[in-house]
């Protein structure tokens, strides 16, 4: 692909693409003392590529599908199906809107039709993706006589009890998510005999969504799945489906615990897009923790863009990263066009999890048909929904991974036409580094999905599951890697190995203990003390981070305060307010290490990778205006909490300190902002948040003897963020060295080095030092 890169100065609009049209509406609408376009690029249309129908299609699926609108599929869809309909594993891995579901429909309704045993199991990581798949299959189906015996049907929390003794019974192809594998199927396996004993085929939908602790469950819950289905005869095909990520097949075989082939080359069409990306300009009035300048909000900015767009008549989706910005933002853009045109206020809506099913299918169908022009969405667009075809698509904050921007961006364009796609950046050293440098969100390949399943944490409660299911062998456990793991659970009294399988303790029941999606160990419930309804839970670990008294917590776009925090009694009680101001904990972090798993050294630069203890402790918050401004800080008094983790460190020598010239009344304040910024840069080569890791930096640790830096995996046992940034130092290193240095600030800022999670108050910080010891270690590991 070629990439056309352009600075700020924006050219003749007569010559420019319909992308660029926009881009200079929006331009046209910023004052003249502000010029925050910091680079756009013309992306190229792409061609079709299409494919003949395959002879091992069944013609009655094919009429169907052709008379649902695919006159001729493409050529990954093909490709992909074929492979599945042979009996191989597979992940098609392309972009938004190129047609995965048929790559699994073709094969699945030609085998469930021609053979009414078979059945096949559809998973999907939210139950608004699972609707609409289900939805699709059903049309399908029901369009053709021959197909209605396919029964395909949801089973989830939400099915009735009396539902589910058909399901068990009759339904071919059930669509659920993870979740309910792990806890209503698999546990009561034997209730399913007869589905498990025909299952010919597992779809996986969205699977770069499974990363971290999650996508560590979600794997180990797939091989329970796998060793279930063997047990009845029978070994299904799975086929994944994917946005671009690196290396798709490894990532896929990692997950499902078999080989996988990727199908990567899409066929699908587009037309041109131009991507901008925009960085909103410091405040002169505004001021954030300890004097340090803010830069205008991304809700703001991005309500002002969308309001252009929309007076310019494009049909515009707005991404923003939490649901109470998606409502802010909506309801922002609703008032600057009351101003221009109040008819077009009615034209804009927010979406986002929570609402009513048949509320978002009415957004759904109003975006498609143009009689909704704007859009303001979390990431509840971003995965699976069939919403494609728009005008413009404004990015609120880069969302965490190249793979996810490109999902959202991929909403953009109608077929043959040009759309635009603007990335506004947060306050954040990860946003500030890729709008000044453009090729590393452009020109790069998409970050590889992150899980381990060898977490002793995650992989010893996914164990006692799966030997309740079905007692373990020891050439079982020895596959899983769980054979010291299983054997400290047996000193613990869990489970019994026996001659003829490891046994579950009696006493013992795992299922109900193991939160797939929430993290590890004990989950804190989150209630309304005035209701008493139960609004979620949090893991008990991040719990004195997020749920602190005086915390602000959103649930479903409900914004609550948290009056209590008990984490004896594993609660929180929360009132329903809605306060003009955000909140932000503040942690002190000690960092001992137990175990060094690798080190190389690179002349006055040591990296390892190690296992460490992290002692943490909640020692106040700050609550912040949205506008970034800090109103005050609240002290509290929480109890430590202590973390098994692992851990990337860097050790620097006092030789490399002087010839950097860094004094030494300087070393705490240079490590300090580096470590900070090397946390909000690390998901730049790893698939994780900056809420899911930590850092510590210090003059002299008492393990190393030297000056040195940590930063850490959030989560118990670790998740392979930390691996990763061992793996890509150098890059994720030089990365944050430039994100400083790019940064117009003069002392430090939000955008480069003040960490809002910071128990020092963001104090030493030295954003010079900060340059030249990164620029040292940086010169010493290349």
């Amino acid at each position: 692909m070629t990439t056309q890169f352009g600075s700020s100065d924006h050219g003749d609009a007569s010559d420019l693409s319909y992308g660029r049209s926009l881009l200079n509406r929006v331009l046209v609408g910023t004052p003249a003392d502000e010029d925050p376009l910091k680079h756009f690029a013309d992306l190229p249309a792409r061609i079709a590529q299409v494919a003949e129908w395959p002879t091992w299609a069944s013609p009655t699926v094919v009429r169907a599908m052709t008379e649902s609108g695919v006159r001729e599929p493409w050529a990954h869809q093909i490709r992909a199906a074929s492979l599945a309909a042979a009996g191989h594993n597979v992940v098609v891995s392309t972009g938004t809107a190129s047609g995965k579901s048929l790559a699994y429909q073709l094969p699945i309704l030609t085998t469930l039709q021609q053979d009414p045993l078979t059945t096949a199991l559809y998973l999907a990581p939210t139950k608004a993706l699972g609707a609409d798949q289900l939805r699709a299959v059903e049309e399908l189906t029901a369009a053709e006589p021959e197909l209605r015996g396919v029964s395909p049907v949801a089973y989830d929390g939400d099915t009735p009890s009396e539902v589910r003794q058909w399901v068990r019974t009759n339904a071919r192809w059930i669509f659920t998510n993870p979740d309910m594998l792990h806890i209503g199927i698999l546990q009561s396996h034997t209730r399913w005999a007869h589905f498990f004993r025909r299952l010919r085929y597992v779809v996986v939908d969205e699977c770069h969504y499974y990363r971290g602790v999650f996508g560590s469950n979600v794997a180990l819950v797939l091989r329970r799945l796998r060793r279930i289905a063997a047990r009845y005869g029978a070994e299904p095909v799975f086929i994944l489906a994917s946005a671009t990520t690196a290396n798709p097949a490894a990532a896929a075989a990692r997950l499902i615990g078999a080989p996988c082939i990727g199908v990567t080359d899409d066929g699908s069409p587009h037309g041109p897009r131009t991507v901008a990306l925009w960085e909103p300009p410091l405040l002169e009035h505004v001021k954030g923790e300890n004097g340090a300048p803010v830069r205008r909000s991304v809700v703001s900015e991005a309500s002002r863009i969308m309001a252009d767009l929309l007076v310019e008549g494009a049909r515009t989706l707005t991404f923003v990263r939490s649901r109470r910005g998606a409502e802010l933002t909506a309801m922002t853009t609703a008032r600057l066009l009351t101003e221009v045109d109040p008819e077009l206020a009615q034209r804009i809506a927010a979406y986002r999890a929570g609402y009513l099913p048949e509320d978002r299918r009415k957004l759904e169908a109003a975006l498609a048909d143009g009689s909704l022009l704007g859009v303001a969405t979390t990431n509840a667009l971003e995965l699976g929904v069939d919403i494609a075809g728009l005008d413009a698509v404004v990015v609120a904050g880069f969302p965490g991974t190249r793979a996810s921007f490109w999902q959202q961006a991929g909403r953009s364009g109608r077929r043959g036409q040009g759309s635009l796609v603007v990335l506004i950046a947060r306050d954040d050293p990860l946003d500030t580094y890729l709008v000044n440098h453009p090729e590393a969100l452009l020109s790069k390949p998409v970050e590889a999905t992150v899980t381990d399943p060898t977490n002793p944490y995650v992989l010893g409660p996914q164990m006692l599951c799966a030997a309740l299911e079905l007692p373990l062998t020891d050439d079982e456990v020895h596959e899983f890697g769980a054979w010291d793991v299983l054997t400290e659970l047996a000193e613990q009294g869990m489970i019994r190995r026996r001659n003829h399988g490891w046994f579950v303790a009696s006493e013992v029941s795992p299922h109900g203990s193991v939160s797939i999606r929430g993290g590890i160990g004990t989950a804190v419930a989150i209630v309304d003390g005035e209701s008493g309804r139960m609004l979620g839970t949090a893991e008990a670990g991040r719990a004195p981070g997020t749920l602190h008294t005086g915390a602000v917590y959103i649930h479903q776009g409900e914004t609550f305060v948290v009056d209590d925090l008990d984490l004896e009694h594993a609660v929180a009680l929360v009132h329903p307010e809605e306060p003009a101001w955000t909140t932000m904990s503040r942690e002190v972090t000690d960092i001992a290490i137990d175990e060094v798993l690798s080190e190389d050294g690179y002349g006055e630069v040591r990296v390892s990778l190690v296992r460490v203890e992290v002692n943490s402790q909640v020692v106040g918050y700050l609550r912040k205006m949205l506008s970034g401004q800090v109103l005050d800080s609240v002290d509290l008094d929480m109890p430590v909490q202590t973390l098994h983790t692992r851990a990337v460190l860097y050790t620097v020598t006092a030789k490399l300190l002087a010839a950097a010239g860094i004094p030494d009344d300087r070393v705490p304040g240079a490590l300090h902002a580096a470590e900070h910024a090397a946390i909000g840069l690390l998901p730049l080569v790893a698939t994780c948040d900056r809420g899911d890791i930590g850092g510590v930096s210090t003059a002299l640790h008492p393990d190393t003897g030297l000056p040195s830096v940590f930063v850490y995996d959030g989560h118990q046992g670790g998740a392979g963020f930390a691996d990763r940034g061992h793996e890509e130092i150098l890059t994720w290193l030089t990365a944050t060295r430039d994100a400083i240095a790019d940064c117009e600030c003069g002392a430090g800022c939000p955008s480069c080095i003040q960490s809002p999670k910071c128990g020092n108050g963001n104090h030493p910080l030295d954003k010079d030092g900060a340059v030249r010891l990164l620029s040292a270690v940086v010169a010493e590991l290349g």
